[in-house]
């Protein structure tokens, strides 16, 4: 058995395989010249194979009766045995077999046997002449029994070495007639070895039928591994989708987008289709300057936005990011604003701007229901904020509250954004075909610009406005229960909102990790991975960032460096482990991004229709780290849009900063859309 990682033909490093040697050509490139005999030359001279397998023909029991032959005929020549009588038996190959060697070298009988041997070769011996026959029986097998002795000497000072260990114990299983039937050969075989690896224990052990018996133990390893493997994919299995599968779902996505727009199911609904009063994209007349806000998790961002129209458009953003501390996150609401408006006041010190009366635009990424522009009352607090007196209230309000406290400068909040219509908004600043948002990041949500007819909690019927669909909801119902695995309940069980965002929790960066780890801790308890031990590391929540499993997917990494990341997860593992840790992670993204594609699929197919065309060319702005950064996620998305939605042709754009930018050209819009009215009522 020789570690993997020095046999440059097999690809792999880590583990052992079994080598034949093939020894019996050892010494075929002349290595053994100086020990062999005249004897040995002539056998081979003779063979069907002349310089081949040279230590074969020194050792192998085929040989042996024939040197003793050739040595009994040089002795005749000479008149050192039978009296110089050589007869025709004698000179014709393979009359002294192994077996008759056996038989002369026992210990009783072995003259007996050598009388009679050589009585049938006509030579009459004498007494004195079967003790010499005697002792170059045992001179050639002894010799054998030497040299494979050192040969496997060889082996075994290799063995300790690959190890690294002060002493060996290891056992040899041997097979051969003549180790089995020859009187003397194993104990003479036993004792060479010992002499010559004295710093090694070994065990020599017999085997049965190892040809037969063998066979069967090879393919029942070999069964073992097939097994496993067959039980790997049958796990994976449940989390490749068929293309009737992913239509499916995007079908059951479009039945919930109408669900959340109709008025007498909007309350039920799982995807809520939030209006928020955005009615139109920027046209790249906006113009100005405006203040942003970005609060959406433990930083907050203040931003000056300054948007110049006319032939050399620009954005130019100055921003300072002001930390949320912990007790401020869960004190009272009061709390919370006060300390907003302290960092924006710091903001427009900084920036020389307090005396300016600033419209400001407030990405709040917390789920909201909004009833004009700059209108949001709080539904819940997610992402670990809990400060009192929040929800219920419009946010806005709550901010505008805290600014007349401060007294120190006035702002006018124009709208309050979500951070999936920014995102839609900055790409569209850039392409006017943009009327899509999607956030694939942490969290998984997406926006579309709708028809105000169709959206029936809002009044009127003109127009368009961008709707906050809230798609990580999907599921909640159970409408997706028949593809969730038993993984996929695993992560949900353990989540801070059980039975919520069914449809994030399979397919955005947050729980992918999660999924993974709930199917690695499922194949080590079936002992597929790990050697079966499940380390401390794998039992804790949350070990596989997205980061890891971007980097474990990134088809420039070899498998080497697959083990490295999970080293220092704290997962020891083996070549084969991180073959299987990295097919698990791909099985799981890719599912993600097919189900995120077949959600799209549904949206773009909705627009499509709402404007009764054939063939819709839309945009789709995209933020988000899974996006940006998973190796593959981009691209199996995109094809799985394209696959369910034939009749549109989808383009991608990367969003540079939706929450911040995203906001200001909101503003900036919202602003646009206040002058036009104003001067329609004059």
């Amino acid at each position: 058995m020789e570690e993997l990682r020095h046999i440059d033909l097999v690809e792999g490093d880590e583990g052992r395989m079994c080598v034949n040697t093939e020894w019996g050509a050892f010494g075929d490139d002349g290595s053994l010249e100086d020990i062999r005999t005249e004897f040995d030359r002539e056998i081979d001279r003779g063979s069907l194979n002349p310089g081949k397998q040279l230590f074969e023909k020194m050792v192998s029991g085929m040989y042996m009766g024939e040197l003793v032959r050739l040595i009994l005929v040089k002795m005749a020549k000479e008149g050192l045995l039978f009296e110089g009588r050589i007869t025709p038996e004698l000179l014709t190959r393979g009359k002294i077999e192994t077996k008759h060697v056996s038989a002369i070298e026992k210990t009783k009988e072995g003259l007996k046997k050598c009388m009679e041997i050589l009585t049938r070769l006509g030579v009459e011996p004498s007494d004195e002449d079967c003790l010499a026959v005697q002792h170059v029986c045992t001179i050639v097998s002894f010799r054998s029994a030497n040299l494979i002795a050192s040969t496997l000497g060889g082996i075994l000072s290799r063995l300790k070495e690959n190890k690294g260990v002060a002493r060996l114990r290891t056992t040899v299983g041997i097979d051969g007639s003549l180790y089995k039937m020859h009187p003397q050969y194993s104990r003479r075989l036993h004792k060479t070895v010992r002499r010559l690896v004295p710093d090694s224990d070994v065990r020599f052990l017999l085997s049965e039928s190892g040809s037969g018996k063998g066979a069967a133990m090879v393919t029942a390893v070999a069964y073992r591994l097939t097994e496993q493997a067959r039980q790997i994919q049958q796990t994976m299995a449940e989390f490749r989708l068929s293309k009737a599968q992913l239509l499916e779902v995007k079908k059951r996505m479009r039945m919930e987008i109408e669900r959340g727009l109709k008025k007498d199911s909007h309350k039920e609904a799982t995807v809520k289709m939030l209006p928020t009063f955005v009615r139109s994209t920027p046209d790249g007349s906006e113009n100005g300057d405006f203040l942003a806000l970005d609060l959406g998790g433990t930083n907050f961002r203040v931003l000056l936005v300054k948007i110049r129209s006319g032939k050399r458009r620009s954005v130019e953003m100055h921003n300072k990011i002001y930390a949320i501390p912990i007790e401020v996150m869960q004190g009272t609401g009061e709390e919370l604003f006060d300390h907003i408006v302290h960092c924006i006041s710091d903001f427009l010190d900084y920036m020389g701007m307090k005396s300016a009366r600033l419209p400001l635009g407030f990405t709040f990424s917390f789920p909201c229901h909004q009833t004009s522009l700059d209108a949001g009352i709080l539904v819940t607090w997610t992402k670990g904020f809990k400060a009192t007196d929040c929800e219920g209230e419009d946010v806005v309000e709550l901010l505008r509250d805290a600014i007349k406290r401060k007294e120190e400068f006035e702002l006018d909040v124009v709208a309050i954004v979500n951070d999936t219509v920014g995102t839609m908004m900055t790409c569209a600043y850039e392409e006017p075909t943009c009327e899509v948002g999607l956030i694939a990041g942490t969290g998984s949500n997406a926006c579309y610009m709708e028809e105000v007819k169709n959206i029936e909690i809002v009044d009127g019927n003109v127009g368009r406005m961008c709707v906050n669909m809230e798609w990580g909801a999907f599921g909640d119902n159970g409408c997706l229960d028949d593809i969730r695995t038993k993984y996929d309940q695993a992560v949900d069980e353990n989540s801070l909102n059980e039975g919520k965002q069914r449809y994030e929790k399979m397919c955005s960066g947050m729980y992918l990790g999660e999924i993974v780890r709930q199917i690695l801790i499922d194949l080590t308890k079936r002992g597929f991975l790990f050697r079966g031990q499940i380390s401390e590391t794998l039992k804790t929540r949350g070990i596989f960032e997205t980061k890891f499993l971007s980097q474990i997917e990134s088809d420039r990494l070899a498998l080497l460096q697959v083990r490295g990341i999970l080293q220092q997860l704290g997962l020891d593992s083996t070549c084969d482990d991180s073959i299987i840790v990295k097919e698990v992670c791909g099985t799981v993204s890719r599912r993600a991004a097919q189900i995120c594609g077949a959600g799209m699929a549904a949206v773009v197919d909705k627009i499509r229709e709402n404007r009764g065309l054939d063939h819709l060319d839309v945009t789709v702005g995209v933020d988000g780290t899974l996006y940006k950064l998973h190796p593959h996620f981009s691209r199996i998305f995109q094809q799985t849009v394209k696959e369910l939605a034939p009749k549109c042709e989808v383009n991608f754009l990367l969003s540079e900063d939706g929450s911040g930018k995203g906001a200001a050209l909101i503003t900036a819009v919202g602003c646009r859309q206040r002058e036009l009215e104003a001067q329609q009522q004059h």
